[in-house]
């Protein structure tokens, strides 16, 4: 567009030069030796325009012949070239697809039409080609002359790291890795390597000024490099506790500004400060954390805080945290298990079954099984509640590639990931059906069985004849179908009663089953108790 512009500036130039001389008309006399030349002002600059256009063509056409060997040679080369790469491509795109006879004839044909030398993507194709072929030595070769270049050096050390994974030489992997991050710390697989290897071996120090390092350099994003940094923080903070309670302090506060729900970086301050005796500043951590993300893990370690509280205190501390986080499952079963340290059953009982009703859980019904132990005894009750255990959803637990620890750990010990641990239900196959919801909660509370009557007066025993015969006629009672009870002779030893009449026909409702038999002496009978007439009476 620009040239063409100025060619038509340059014509409209020319045309106006021509007008303005045509305007003013003149004569120009050259004499030269003998011969005296006159001729029109109009006339001389046209011969002089064309005069020059005359050289300059012949300049060019001059030019031309002479470098015509030169052109010609260049372009064969740029034809060789471009062939070259365009078989270079194809066997990029054919290693990258898996097909090693194509990959093997287009680096063929690349190698014959470019220098090697010249273009290192030739050494990265005969790379990929050994690799899908399986000559893995060979690549390696490859990657090592890569390596070798100043040009390929990155390149090339991927290659072996990835190479020294493929064989488990993790030592190998780790200075590869060590080396592409002092070459190029901008590398985000170099830098992820080396980071993990650094955590594994516990060298928290060059891990966080690595990973202060990404983050100036814009490698990792900051959200994720925070999180990270809170993670690696806390992790020394747990190796420090036990020497230098103060430094784990400010290694787990400086993690909590990072990540405000990171829950082991507060209570491991909690139990720096505890160590100082400063039980206000470590109630408050565990508070604020409280506030943010409730957990079992600090409800235990705010509960607990002073080893010399009753269970009155701990039921006090216990309802302050329900207070700061009301209506949540963890808030009922801290005050539900205070309250069970302090025998107030009644209290316990309530608080379980809401936090049952809102998250039903194992823990929820383990606890309604001891509250039940410890008030009633019953063992009917408990029973019951280790049976709704058994299909209730499993606790949330630490849970990391599929691996449930009891505690939380800054690497995943499966894959060595940073970060990797969550709380979270954990999964995994069940033997028996799983019954979630409040639905299943209230199908729970409703069908808890009644207290059993031990306290009530045993009838005396008869002889095993006989009380076997009435052990039947319990059950057949119980049958929720239609049964008869037929009149038993008294025995010849003493003198029979008169004989009652034969009991009719009658319907007995079907109660649920608990899980006990109907011989059970913690069941209670009913039919015996409210309808003595329909037992015949032997004396």
């Amino acid at each position: 567009m620009i040239r063409l512009f100025l060619f038509a500036v340059a014509t409209l130039a020319l045309g106006w030069g021509f007008s303005w001389l045509a305007d003013r008309p003149g004569l120009i006399t050259i004499t030269w030796q003998s011969m005296e030349i006159e001729t029109s002002l109009m006339v001389a600059a046209t011969v002089i325009v064309a005069l020059v256009f005359a050289v300059m063509f012949v300049w060019w056409l001059i030019q031309t012949i002479w470098t015509s060997p030169h052109s010609v040679r260049r372009f064969f080369r740029a034809r060789k070239r471009d062939r070259g790469y365009q078989a270079l491509s194809t066997g990029l795109i054919a290693a990258g697809a898996g097909n090693a006879l194509l990959a093997r004839k287009m680096s063929a044909r690349a190698r014959g039409l470019l220098r090697a030398d010249q273009e290192p993507l030739i050494q990265l194709l005969e790379a990929q080609t050994a690799l899908i072929e399986g000559r893995h030595d060979e690549a390696r070769e490859k990657f090592e002359k890569m390596a070798e270049d100043p040009e390929t050096r990155e390149l090339g050390l991927r290659g072996l790291y990835m190479e020294a994974r493929r064989l488990g030489a993790n030592e190998a992997a780790r200075q590869y890795a060590e080396t592409a991050v002092e070459n190029a710390p901008y590398l985000p697989w170099a830098a992820e390597a080396t980071l993990e290897y650094r955590c594994q071996a516990g060298r928290w120090e060059d891990a966080i000024r690595l990973l202060d390092q990404q983050k100036i350099a814009n490698v990792i994003e900051r959200r994720q490099a925070d999180r990270w940094k809170a993670v690696l923080l806390t992790a020394r903070a747990t190796e420090r506790l036990e020497g230098d309670p103060k430094g784990a302090r400010d290694d787990a506060k400086a993690a909590l500004k990072l990540a405000k729900d990171l829950v082991p970086a507060g209570i491991i301050a909690a139990k720096a400060y505890l160590r100082e005796d400063n039980l206000r500043k470590a109630a408050a951590i565990l508070e604020n954390l409280w506030k943010i993300a409730p957990h079992p893990e600090l409800s235990e370690a705010y509960l607990r805080a002073r080893s010399g509280d009753s269970a009155a205190d701990r039921l006090k501390r216990a309802e302050k945290l329900e207070a700061l986080k009301p209506n949540n499952p963890d808030s009922l079963l801290a005050v539900a298990q205070a309250a069970l340290d302090t025998k107030d059953f009644r209290r316990a009982r309530e608080k379980a079954e809401a936090a049952l009703r809102m998250d039903p859980r194992e823990a929820t019904y383990l606890l309604l099984a001891d509250i039940e132990e410890n008030e009633t005894g019953d063992q009917g009750r408990i029973r019951h509640w280790l049976n709704q255990a058994l299909r209730a959803p499993r606790d949330p637990a630490w849970v990391a590639d599929g691996v449930v620890s009891e505690r939380w750990l800054p690497l995943s010990p499966v894959t060595g990931r940073l970060d990797a641990f969550e709380w979270k239900r954990p999964f995994g196959q069940l033997e028996g059906p799983v019954e979630e919801g409040s639905l299943a909660a209230d199908t729970a509370i409703a069908s808890l069985p009644p207290l059993s009557t031990s306290d009530l007066p045993a009838e005396p025993r008869l002889s095993p004849v006989i009380d076997a015969a009435a052990t039947a006629e319990t059950a057949a009672a119980r049958s929720p179908t239609l049964s008869v009870v037929a009149p038993r002779e008294a025995t010849p030893a003493k003198p029979a009663a008169a004989p009652a009449p034969a009991s009719t026909t009658r319907e007995e409702p079907s109660a649920p089953f608990n899980g006990r038999l109907p011989d059970d002496p913690g069941v209670k009978d009913r039919d015996t108790v409210s309808e003595p007439a329909t037992r015949l009476k032997l004396f």
